[in-house]
């Protein structure tokens, strides 16, 4: 879980790097409203997952750098979220935590690919 997590918060870090390196301000805007959302989103699920199962997750210290433009790392985002959310609880109040994020990450893709 402390995997999966991290990635997601990462994505912040990561959009916000990009956020600063575009050229196209529909790609800044977009990429601006995803980093200033996951981190409330992520701590939502986060105190959660920790609240339902009773203890308190472990993460790893490793970081992954960003792709080469906030249209990849979404995507790459996306497709490792799909993959990978079956590592968190079933319950549904977490499920639906995770599709708050799911919401974020394909309402960001949508920007990037059509509102440019």
């Amino acid at each position: 879980m402390g995997d999966f997590i991290l990635t997601l918060l990462h994505s912040a870090t990561n959009t916000h790097i990009l956020h600063w390196q575009t050229k196209s301000f529909a790609e800044h805007m977009a990429l601006g409203e995803f980093y200033e959302a996951m981190p409330g989103l992520i701590d939502d699920l986060v105190e959660a997952t920790q609240g339902a199962l009773g203890e308190i997750l472990e993460f790893p210290s490793h970081y992954y750098a960003p792709a080469k433009d906030g249209l990849t790392e979404l995507e790459d985002l996306r497709d490792y979220f799909v993959e990978n959310r079956h590592v968190m609880p079933a319950s549904s109040e977490i499920q639906n935590l995770l599709d708050n994020i799911g919401d974020q990450i394909d309402s960001t893709l949508y920007k990037l690919k059509f509102l440019r």
